[in-house]
C-alpha cells in the first residue's frame, strides 16, 4: 500500500463525507481541503471549497462566466488558488499536520497549474495524503493513479459505512492485518 489512498467512485455515493468523517477523527493532524455543494432551494447549483483550517471560497458555480467551465458550473480558478491551493501547501509545511486532504483531484481543479502543483508536493512529501478522485479517464489523473505510491479504492455502496474505520486504520499504521493481506 502506498502513503496516498485516493477514493473514488460514483457520485453521490458518500466520498466526501467519508473522507470528513475521518477527518473528524484526525483533528489537527489533518490539513488540506475537502468541497461540499452549494444548494440553493433544494438545487444544486455550484461547490464550495472550505479549508480545514478555516478559510472558504467558491470553487464553482453556475453563476460564474468564463472559459474555465464543466457542464453548466464556470470553474473560480481565483477561489482554488487561494482556498485549496494555499490549504494544501500549509499541510505540507506544517509540521503537526501528518495528513494531507485532497477532495478532490477532479475536472474542475485541473484546471489550476498551481493546483497540479500542489498535489505532485503533497505527494512528494513525506505525509500521508488522503482525497478523492475522478473516476474518469484524464492523462494527467491516469499517471497519478498509477504511480506506486497511490492506492485508488472504489467507494461503493457496500463499503461506504466501514471504509472511514478502515480508512483510520490504514492512517495509524496497520496497513495489512495478521495475515499480512491489505486492510482495504
Amino acid at each position: 500500500m502506498g502513503r496516498a489512498l485516493l477514493l473514488t467512485g460514483l457520485p453521490g455515493l458518500g466520498k466526501t463525507t467519508a473522507i470528513r468523517r475521518v477527518v473528524a477523527q484526525l483533528g489537527s493532524r489533518a490539513g488540506g481541503f475537502y468541497t461540499e455543494e452549494i444548494r440553493e432551494a433544494g438545487r444544486r447549483t455550484g461547490f464550495r471549497l472550505v479549508a480545514l483550517d478555516g478559510p472558504e471560497g467558491i470553487l464553482a458555480s453556475v453563476n460564474i462566466s468564463g472559459p474555465d467551465r464543466v457542464g453548466r458550473y464556470g470553474v473560480h480558478r481565483a477561489d482554488l488558488d487561494r482556498v485549496g491551493v494555499a490549504a494544501l501547501e500549509r499541510a505540507i509545511e506544517q509540521p503537526e499536520v501528518s495528513v494531507v486532504v485532497v477532495d478532490e483531484i477532479g475536472k474542475m481543479e485541473l484546471f489550476s497549474p498551481a493546483f497540479r502543483d500542489a498535489v505532485l508536493a503533497a505527494l512528494e512529501s513525506p505525509k500521508r495524503v488522503l482525497g478523492t478522485v475522478m473516476a474518469g479517464s484524464h492523462p494527467w489523473v491516469d499517471a497519478i493513479k498509477r504511480r506506486p505510491d497511490v492506492t485508488v479504492v472504489e467507494l461503493t455502496r457496500a463499503n461506504r459505512e466501514t471504509l472511514p474505520q478502515t480508512i483510520l486504520r490504514w492512517l495509524q499504521g496497520a496497513d495489512e492485518d495478521r495475515t499480512g493481506d491489505n486492510v482495504l
